[in-house]
């Protein structure tokens, strides 16, 4: 990952409802929710809720798919791994530690 696109994530993530609605959809796996659902889950208009999710989807955090006159937004999981990677990979001046480097979830989605 690149530093520019860490930071564009790190700033998304830096919301507390584009926080929440991201972790809803790691919550959620590869089935994702709706956007309905979501607005709902965290008491937020859907006005505002999709301004969120816009957000995280230019940071490359979130996909969405049409279906019918809803929209299912789902956690890009290999976007989230990444970040977590870049995080972490000098972690310890790059020697090998357990206590340093936290291993990435490995999600199968």
């Amino acid at each position: 990952m690149e530093t520019l696109t860490a930071i564009s994530a790190l700033t998304a993530l830096g919301h507390g409802t584009r926080l929440a609605a991201f972790r809803l959809l790691v919550e959620a796996g590869p089935a994702g929710r709706m956007a309905g659902d979501i607005a709902t889950a965290l008491q937020v208009p859907p006005a505002t809720l999709s301004f969120h999710l816009k957000e995280l989807a230019q940071a490359g955090l979130v996909e969405s798919e049409s279906q019918g006159r809803n929209v299912c937004y789902r956690a890009n999981f290999a976007a989230m791994t990444g970040l977590i990677e870049y995080l972490t990979q000098n972690c310890c001046a790059g020697s090998p530690s357990e206590q340093c480097a936290p291993t990435a979830p490995q999600c199968k989605c």
